[in-house]
């Protein structure tokens, strides 16, 4: 259940009822500094939509009647997750969004899961609080350059992380960034650099994570 672990629940989350008003509601993102929030049904249960400041404020600067429901400027009723949908859908719904909403078993609103949490995963997978190098890795994306790469560097040290970027942007090129052990000295680095080369992959970044 992580995406249970890294959401904000209900209860920590600040949320307008579908029955307030557009003045309500922008005194509410005024008060609390945030540029969007959740719009609960009557029930505080069912997730309706998102009200954004920044429409209510073009909505006002238009002439438009404030006193109107929130609802009339609800935006992504249809961008939610529920708790065991996997990360790929999360990565894609998230992107152009604060936050994303997330319901329980029963289609209910559970809480919310903003972009800081997906960085702060991403930064664990990366084990960038415990690896010593990261190494961004060239292949030309052939079958088993991977496995290749990975007994390499295992002939040095272990590697903490591994992820493969640019498999749309470029069929011909393939990076892989790799995360090492801790406490790798730079000359084990420069074997292990130079072994890649030898085998024909090239080495195109090195990031020391505790260059102090």
């Amino acid at each position: 259940m992580l995406i249970k672990q890294l959401t904000v629940p209900k209860s920590a989350v600040n949320t307008i009822s579908e029955k307030a008003t557009l003045q309500e509601s922008i005194e509410l993102l005024e008060e609390t500094g945030f540029r969007c929030v959740p719009v609960l049904d009557e029930s505080g249960k069912i997730f309706r939509g998102n009200i954004y400041k920044m429409h209510i404020y073009r909505h006002k600067a238009n002439g438009g009647d404030m006193n109107l429901p929130v609802t009339h400027l609800l935006k992504n009723a249809t961008k939610y997750i529920h708790m065991n949908s996997s990360f790929f859908k999360i990565f894609f719904m998230i992107k152009d969004l604060p936050y994303i909403t997330v319901l329980d078993e029963n289609n209910h609103f559970y809480g919310i899961l903003t972009h800081s949490s997906i960085i702060d995963l991403l930064q664990q997978s990366w084990s960038i609080d415990q690896g010593s190098y990261v190494l961004t890795i060239a292949s030309p994306g052939q079958k088993g350059d991977l496995t290749a790469i990975s007994k390499i560097i295992n002939r040095y040290c272990s590697i903490m992380s591994c992820i493969t970027l640019d498999i749309k942007r470029d069929k011909m090129v393939r990076r892989t960034i790799m995360t090492l052990e801790p406490n790798i000295s730079k000359r084990t680095l420069d074997e292990v650099t130079n072994h890649l080369e030898r085998k024909g992959f090239k080495v195109v970044g090195v990031e020391n994570l505790h260059n102090d």
